[in-house]
């Protein structure tokens, strides 16, 4: 999402296995040290040779009602529990009841949005009806008791459930007008259980996102006849609600590079679209992956591409666009989406894209999904890109690298920013995008200015902001210049291989960089992930002998950042000196920039546009 605003290893014995080179050590609560001893993680960042994850097979089935937004519902769950541990009740998400009354939230839902929340007319465990007394709801979390499953068992569940989805207060799912919706978090599912903290019994309240299985989705999506529906995962049915000509177009863009006009307004006028019917059952199916949302509309029209992702395979992967016509700021989407998928291929992070469709809906947010993006439109150009590309970007963090993000925000959003940053150029190369920024130096030393590896749930005020998104891909755009592009590149895809489709931690992100670059850098994790403090660097002296100058950097704050030097001649040119992070790796204070020069100097200046400076007063030294 995008925001404007059992027995331990010895603590000192394990903090030397994970800085095998004597340096920096990194703090481990001893919750994430236990992983290490059950064997489930290790200190060098791959997942432990007792490492599990629990799954489960959805089967939903789904009416749904534009007319009264009543959605009516069936999910059959066969879960298994892979874990050592037996379970004797499971937590259920129930993520709709964010709009039920009396639930506690931090995002504002007016009165006549709040409901009944989601009412269960029956639960069935391994095909036995379940009285209402199994199960208690608290907020969006269900817990049900449950016959014990051993490890490597499987249970049944079937749930019958509806609600009234939200048609105001639009929190990442809802009604986008009249004949238009998109619908997320709409069925009951099983909660994580993992090796760290067992249940996640986080609750949602509307800020923080979320933490889900890699599982298997079969559904099928009933609505009136003249609505299209698009969704994560593959349609099944094409020729069942399509008319022959949308069939063809559809194969068609999958196979082109150029954009085809899947369905104009031409054909919604002329109701040609869907196949006769009052209604029509749509069916989806997506595997390995950690969410399935849907969008239907009956009036959008939508724009499509395809291009190869994977040179080697020559998988390609469509692109979709998907809008009100009236919203002509959106026409460009589907190109800008486009190069987002293929810059994303072959740039950054240069991993093929990993789904067989990105589907861009027209919606009223600005959120990710499996396969999906809900983005609003928007007046300015500009912001259209960065929207596009950063939540796209959201497909390989957090969705193919399976991250909690209720606890982690910052190893996806931070992502998500400086894919963002670093992409959005490529689509339009007048673009310097300097998002949040500001906002790091504004807060800089503050008392909301907390360390990135405060839980997501314990950020307060800009905070909530600043450590999810700027600071984090402010540390990620470092290292990525201290390594250079190559090396990065090749220590992020070690912690790709090693851990997509599975659920990281902060400690495995920080061990596979530095096994996969071969260099310990726990000197910046901790130091910007970890440590308290501020980014300032400043110019406290300036020596010339004879056209040989020594310029005086001076790291006066604690937050290492680049060195980004400009002099500026007197006949108006400038040329640029840069110095990544390690030159503050040993804990100097100061940097001496020496370099010959004949030309005659007007000034110097330090920063650059992704340095943030709590205090820029010193950062312009003119020579007299």
């Amino acid at each position: 999402m995008i925001l404007h605003f059992k027995r331990l290893l010895p603590a000192a014995a394990l903090l030397v296995a994970l800085n095998t080179s004597a340096q920096t050590k990194l703090y481990v609560p001893v919750n994430l040290q236990a992983t290490y001893t059950k064997g489930t993680r290790t200190v060098t960042g791959e997942p432990g040779k007792n490492y599990w994850q629990n799954r489960a097979d959805y089967n939903i089935k789904i009416d749904f009602n534009p007319q009264t937004r009543l959605l009516n519902g069936t999910v059959d769950i066969d879960y298994i529990n892979n874990s050592p541990d037996t379970l004797k009740q499971i937590y259920f998400k129930l993520y709709p009841n964010l709009y039920k009354k009396g639930v506690s939230r931090v995002s504002e839902v007016k009165a006549e949005d709040q409901s009944d929340g989601v009412q269960i007319k029956n639960l069935s465990i391994n095909q036995q009806n379940q009285d209402a007394n199994q199960w208690r709801i608290d907020g969006t979390n269900m817990i049900v008791k449950i016959p014990a499953l051993l490890p490597s068992q499987h249970i049944k569940f079937s749930i019958n459930y509806s609600y009234i989805l939200n048609k105001g207060s639009h929190i990442r799912t809802g009604q986008v007008d009249s004949g238009a919706f998109f619908i997320a978090y709409f069925f009951p599912r099983v909660a994580v259980y993992d090796d760290i903290d067992g249940w996640n019994k986080y609750p949602y309240r509307g800020s923080e996102e979320f933490y889900n299985d890699f599982c298997h989705f079969n559904a099928e999506i009933t609505v009136p006849g003249d609505y299209e529906v698009w969704a994560t995962g593959s349609l099944k049915n094409a020729a069942e609600v399509y008319n022959p000509k949308i069939i063809e177009r559809l194969s068609a863009a999958g196979k082109s590079d150029n954009i085809t006009d899947m369905i104009t307004e031409a054909d919604q006028k002329a109701a040609d679209i869907t196949t006769k019917g009052t209604s029509h059952t749509w069916k989806f199916e997506a595997d390995t992956v950690t969410d399935l949302v849907f969008a239907t509309s009956n009036h959008y029209v939508w724009k499509a591409s395809s291009l190869v992702v994977d040179p080697i395979t020559h998988r390609r992967t469509r692109v979709d666009a998907v809008f009100n016509p009236d919203h002509k700021d959106y026409l460009p989407v589907v190109d800008h989406a486009r190069k987002t998928v293929e810059a994303m291929s072959y740039t950054f992070p240069k991993w093929p894209y990993p789904y067989p469709h990105e589907t861009v809906f027209d919606g009223l947010d600005q959120m990710e999904y499996p396969m999906m993006v809900n983005d609003n439109p928007l007046e300015k150009e500009n912001d259209e890109i960065e929207l596009t590309d950063h939540e796209i970007f959201h497909t390989m963090f957090p969705f193919y690298m399976g991250v909690n993000e209720t606890k982690y925000g910052w190893m996806d959003e931070g992502w998500a920013t400086i894919g963002e940053w670093t992409i959005s150029p490529i689509i339009d190369n007048k673009i310097f995008d300097d998002y949040g920024i500001e906002a790091v130096e504004k807060s800089a030393g503050t008392e909301e200015d907390v360390p990135i590896m405060t839980l997501t749930p314990g950020l307060t005020g800009i905070a909530g902001f600043t450590d999810s998104y700027p600071k984090p891909g402010m540390g990620y755009l470092f290292v990525k210049d201290m390594l250079g592009d190559a090396l990065f590149t090749k220590a992020l895809h070690y912690y790709i291989a090693q851990w997509h489709g599975k659920h990281p931690m902060p400690y495995d992100f920080f061990n596979c960089m530095n096994t996969g670059a071969g260099i310990n850098m726990n000197w910046f994790w901790k130091a910007w992930f970890f440590d308290n403090g501020v980014p300032d660097q400043g110019i406290t002296s300036v020596v010339n002998k004879q056209n040989n100058y020594t310029v005086t950097i001076t790291n006066i704050g604690t937050k290492p950042v680049p060195v980004d030097l400009t002099i500026y001649y007197k006949d108006g040119s400038t040329k640029i000196i840069h110095q990544s992070v390690a030159v503050w790796k040993d804990g100097g204070k100061t940097y001496l920039v020496k370099f010959s020069d004949a030309k005659p100097i007007a000034k110097f200046t330090l920063g650059a546009g992704y340095d943030p400076d709590a205090n820029k007063k010193d950062n312009v030294w003119v020579l007299k």
